[in-house]
């Protein structure tokens, strides 16, 4: 397994405290994040701005991918390891527990090819599905 300091050293991009801090929580986590969440718990002191920039910064390099949600916010989780530079290959199903509100990335579940009208040229697709956790049916 890559370490943190590998990870951003493969994305080409400097080894900071603020990147390893805020990396570490996604490799740790094992699950998505929203900027509020890392903002939160990070241990190191990092304003709002550099936080939203690391972020933007990770999604650019393929480190990080986004999460649609229902309610228009923004998560974040960490992607596969065939994603590169402005090339994201993390077209899985997103899990949303209704019940401890934790998003997971199920990879091994690839969103289905939709077949679209003519004329219509998809770029991404997306798919959330909510119900209960594992942690939480228990």
């Amino acid at each position: 397994m890559n370490t943190i300091e590998d990870i951003l050293k493969k994305a080409k991009l400097n080894v900071t405290e603020g990147r390893k801090n805020i990396l570490e929580m996604f490799v740790l986590g094992g699950g998505a994040l929203a900027h509020a969440d890392i903002e939160k718990n990070t241990s190191v002191s990092i304003d709002r701005v550099t936080v939203y920039r690391t972020l933007q910064t990770f999604v650019e390099r393929g480190i990080i991918h986004l999460i649609p949600t229902t309610d228009n916010t923004i998560l974040y989780a960490l992607c596969k390891d065939n994603c590169s530079d402005g090339h994201h290959h993390d077209e899985h199903v997103h899990f949303i527990c209704i019940t401890c509100n934790k998003t997971n990335c199920l990879e091994e579940i690839t969103v289905p090819n939709i077949q679209l009208p003519k004329g219509f040229k998809p770029i991404q697709a997306a798919m959330i599905v909510k119900g209960i956790c594992l942690h939480c049916k228990n």
